[in-house]
């Protein structure tokens, strides 16, 4: 409004001046414009001096206030485009052309309006890039703007002319259709013709660039009558359908809010439980199968949550992993184990998983080394279990970290062996210590004959290659003796022991005459959450 007024007052101003210019020109200046072109003829007296500077005033005063119309009329354009460029940039998405998140919900509202008068529904699709930070880690931000760009442009090929996109932010993608009342599977065919379309390689830099989505719908005539509850009620579909696996689509249903508000409260907890101290290490024994004899432990975290009891990793890790807390938690875990056994027997191991987060971490090692020396843990008892899931994203920084990880003097083994897509690559690639089988193949040895194959070539794949091979999910007698005939050297399973506490396996220990005498009853070692948390930040 400010620049408007000021832009009228100059036009005014303007136009006054060449008002008065004509005025005093045609008042003052006439008579004088005819003696001039007397005196230029020859046949008059000389101009008055008074009237030659009227002349010459009039003539000044009517080129600057053109010359100041034409400079104003630039200005105004300019401003006019200014002004457009900014509304524009306020709507509109620069990166993708797409609505902005405003501008998306404002035309929405219209449009839920607009098909409620008129008997229709109005669906909004919801859907996020998996894995997209990964292009981003990987491959650099220009990467993931040629991806974005390209998103955008198969979007528009797929929806209908009367669709409303917009991008959200991230990558993060939203639009609204209408159809009409029973033809829903119109949206639905829409739905998976985008999921479809994003399965398709991107080429960018000589490299193609692997991405999918996850895709929720929820509509205006059973979900929500508002754009705010339609969109929440997307995400948590989306939300859905990432759970269920990626690369797929779902409708919004009521219980998925119930469940969305479960996992809130599991999460909420989690950050809590991290900094009072409640997720502790649990200890699963490692024996030598020809002997018996207690060769280390495996660490495995536990969480002693004072509202739900004991709970168990398959519930909280993956909480853990999509809210970014897992290195916080596991660093925390593996502390208080470094803490709990550095002055166990000097011939136990500690193995401790890491996640494919972590590995995507280039100063994992440094973290581990400075965890080690602060807890006083030597690095030569303890041994890293990488699954192959870690190594898929980026095998060269992988490739860095185990080596940096065995330059301190520690042991990596490969874990989950067999339920890889490249095994025998990353073996071939990585310089690791030993081979963990998965333990589905392990406890299905005595009922299918193609386990027992598969976990007897695994054994001699070990052999062959030089690599010691740990058997886990040894839960009888009789498949401790497969595996002993098949000469493995080490397992570990209910068989021998169930995860403990650490005051169990300081008992336990303690009875093997393999713990301090002063340390066979301790207490758990207290840590404060300060120094628990020390790494992570």
């Amino acid at each position: 409004m400010t620049g408007s007024k000021d832009k009228t007052q100059q036009d005014l101003l303007t136009g006054g001046i060449l008002f008065a210019a004509a005025l005093l020109f045609v008042f003052n200046g006439s008579e004088a414009i005819g003696q001039v072109i007397a005196a230029f003829a020859g046949l008059g007296a000389g101009v008055e001096e008074v009237l030659t500077i009227a002349v010459l005033l009039n003539v000044a005063l009517i080129l600057f206030g053109y010359r100041r119309y034409r400079d104003l009329q630039k200005e105004v354009s300019h401003r006019a485009a200014a002004e457009q460029r900014a509304s524009t940039l306020a709507s509109i998405d620069p990166l993708t052309n797409f609505f902005n998140r405003r501008s998306f919900q404002e035309k929405c509202t219209a449009m839920i309006h607009d098909a409620g008068r008129s008997g229709k529904t109005v669906a909004i699709m919801l859907l996020d890039l998996d894995h997209f930070k990964t292009i981003n880690d990987i491959h650099g931000h220009e990467a993931g703007d040629v991806v974005l760009k390209i998103v955008a442009e198969r979007m528009s090929k797929i929806l209908p002319p009367s669709s409303i996109a917009a991008r959200l932010g991230g990558d993060e993608f939203t639009c609204a259709c209408t159809f009409d009342d029973g033809q829903g599977e119109m949206i639905e065919r829409i739905a998976e013709d985008i999921v479809a379309a994003m399965t398709l390689p991107i080429s960018h830099d000589n490299r193609e660039l692997a991405i999918s989505t996850s895709l929720g719908i929820a509509r205006s005539d059973t979900d929500g009558d508002t754009i705010d509850v339609l969109i929440r009620r997307a995400d948590i579909a989306m939300y859905a359908a990432k759970n269920a696996g990626r690369n797929r689509h779902s409708w919004f249903e009521p219980a998925m809010e119930e469940v969305l508000q479960h996992r809130n409260m599991i999460e909420g907890g989690m950050r809590g439980g991290i900094a009072a101290g409640e997720f502790v290490p649990y200890y699963e024994p490692q024996v030598e199968l020809t002997s018996g004899k207690l060769l280390g432990f495996e660490m495995l975290a536990r969480w002693e949550s004072p509202s739900l009891g004991i709970v168990q990793p398959d519930m909280f890790i993956p909480i853990a992993e999509e809210s970014g807390m897992i290195g916080e938690l596991s660093f925390a875990v593996m502390r208080r184990a470094f803490t709990d056994a550095r002055n166990w027997d000097p011939s136990l191991t500690l193995s401790v998983n890491i996640s494919p987060s972590q590995l995507r971490d280039p100063w994992f090692s440094q973290k581990i080394l400075k965890l080690l020396l602060e807890t006083g843990y030597p690095a030569n008892r303890l041994e890293v279990e990488i699954t192959e899931s870690c190594l898929f994203e980026n095998l060269d920084l992988a490739k860095a970290i185990v080596q940096s990880l065995k330059n301190q003097g520690i042991r990596v083994a490969l874990d989950d062996f067999g339920t890889g897509y490249s095994s025998l690559a990353h073996l071939r690639a990585l310089p690791f210590d030993r081979i963990k089988i998965d333990r589905s193949f392990v406890t299905a040895m005595g009922d299918n004959g193609e386990n027992a194959a598969i976990v007897t070539a695994i054994a001699r794949l070990g052999e062959s290659l030089g690599l010691p091979v740990t058997a886990e999910g040894v839960e009888t007698l009789a498949i401790e003796t497969q595996l002993r005939g098949l000469g493995l050297a080490k397992g570990q399973g209910w068989h021998f022991g169930k995860p403990m506490t650490v005051e169990q396996t300081r008992r336990m220990l303690a009875d093997r005459n393999m713990l301090p005498a002063h340390e066979a009853h301790l207490p758990r070692t207290e840590i404060s959450a300060d120094e628990q948390n020390r790494l992570a930040g």
